[in-house]
């Protein structure tokens, strides 16, 4: 069987092509063969449509990256437009293009006043990699190649690729592939009910905020402060379940970094371009990090762009007495990625979406989640700005958790998508993070999606015994 990527087809024509060639992300093949996978065929606005004509709220944006929404002419115009002038040239051999150079400077008056100089990649798994050979140049060229180390943390996500999976602190990805890198170490998260059973247990939300903060400091002592190059954190954690951190935890994270002379790499590909209320997610939890990685939001997703904004202690070095640096991508400043880009980071400005987050969408989101409190299989739910979580739990009242092999989060998701709605889930913990643009309305939309969703997944395990009955 043929299909024409551009012809509509039957579903289960789709399906069985699917199942014949395409390998997918993060996915058991042999599973989704039988199940058969779902076809996405559109989207505007907050809402994408499947093969079968059913409208679903993504309030995922996609993959924490349609900030700007479905269907935005300005995004495809700017794309267009640069196709038809220059579809690509690279920045090697002492060039740039146009949209390359407008970006780096727009991006230059969005962050902190530090952040002047740009690396472009192509994702930001990408960026990360980057990351780990800027950080390791900037202590060679200071004297002190020995400085290798590079402290993450438990359940981090930082990219798939060899490096930035390393950095990540996923376990599952961990065990397969031999990783760790060398010189990559991990510390606990900031994650309170995670940790409710022990270190947690009895100490108030900002109290833990500081333990979990010196297990840095512990682990900066025990590899030795002479061989750690820097600290990689993501503001909130995305991937991990969007763990919130306690107000207590990244205002000591930046005093210990300063203290040892480390590096601070914040990972902003998630909480970048207004996710979390504010431009960067830096600036919401009050760091002043040296490298800072952008990806998704950077172009809402319409093309691949990624990338590191470097702080002037690392650019300088590097400028004044680098020489050559090794190190790039055939698609670093990528014209149409560039352009698609700027017209993005327009769009974002012009709509007033970041002051929109802060302001008006984050806290009526926040306001709402808090109703949910109620709910019989509810023990804790944290938002910031556009992004949030819902910890489901047997009997929040003791914490007791649902038994790993009933994969309740994975219900839950069944109910989700079956109602029409995308919502991530991590483990026990079902989170969101809806396009930039969503309105109130449209926030309740979603939340009654989500309590529909917890309904039917409680009667479900009430009805197989793994839930208290009424």
């Amino acid at each position: 069987m043929e299909l024409h990527p551009f012809e509509q087809h039957p579903t289960r024509e789709w399906q069985e092509a699917d199942a014949a060639h395409l390998l997918h992300p993060f996915t058991d093949h042999q599973a989704l063969a039988a199940k058969g996978v779902r076809v996405i065929t559109r989207g505007e606005g907050v809402y994408v449509w499947d093969s079968e004509g059913k409208r679903i709220l993504d309030a995922m944006s996609g993959l924490w990256c349609v900030n700007v929404g479905y269907g935005q002419e300005a995004l495809i115009e700017a794309a267009t437009r640069q196709m038809r002038t220059l579809p690509y040239y690279n920045a090697f051999f002492q060039t740039t293009t146009p949209p390359a150079t407008a970006l780096a400077q727009r991006l230059a008056t969005l962050t902190p006043p530090h952040f002047r100089h740009v690396f472009f990649s192509g994702s930001g798994s990408e960026a990360n990699d980057t990351n780990i050979r800027l950080a390791r140049r900037y202590w060679d060229l200071m004297g002190e190649p020995q400085r290798k180390v590079i402290i993450s943390r438990v359940n981090a996500y930082h990219g798939s690729t060899m490096a930035a999976a390393s950095l990540g602190g996923m376990a599952a990805m961990h065990a397969q592939g031999g990783l760790p890198i060398p010189d990559i170490v991990h510390i606990g998260q900031p994650h309170a009910w995670a940790h409710r059973e022990g270190v947690a247990k009895g100490l108030s939300r900002d109290a833990f905020g500081l333990v979990a903060a010196r297990w840095l400091e512990e682990k900066i002592l025990e590899v030795g402060p002479e061989r750690v190059a820097a600290f990689i954190g993501e503001p909130v954690q995305g991937a991990g379940g969007v763990i919130v951190p306690p107000a207590t935890y990244w205002p000591e994270i930046q005093r210990i970094c300063d203290r040892y002379g480390i590096l601070l790499i914040s990972d902003e590909v998630i909480t970048g371009f207004g996710r979390t209320g504010r431009w960067w997610g830096c600036e919401t939890f009050g760091t002043r990090p040296d490298l800072m990685t952008f990806a998704k939001g950077i172009t809402s997703g319409y093309v691949p762009l990624g990338g590191t904004m470097v702080g002037e202690r690392v650019a300088k070095v590097l400028i004044e007495r680098g020489g050559e640096f090794e190190h790039g991508y055939t698609y670093s400043g990528h014209p149409v990625a560039c352009a698609v880009g700027f017209a993005n980071l327009e769009l974002i400005a012009q709509q007033g979406l970041v002051d929109c987050v802060r302001e008006d969408t984050g806290p009526y989101l926040a306001q709402k989640l808090e109703a949910l409190r109620d709910h019989p299989i509810v023990a804790e739910v944290q938002s910031c700005g556009l992004m949030a979580a819902v910890q489901l739990c047997r009997h929040p009242p003791t914490g007791e958790a649902f038994a790993v092999e009933h994969g309740i989060g994975l219900v839950c998701r069944r109910h989700c998508f079956d109602n029409g709605l995308v919502m991530r889930a991590v483990g026990d913990r079902m989170i969101v993070a809806p396009p930039l643009v969503i309105t109130r309305a449209q926030i309740d939309d979603m939340m009654a999606l989500v309590r529909e969703a917890l309904d039917r997944t409680l009667a479900e395990a009430r009805a197989a015994g793994w839930a208290p009955a009424a």
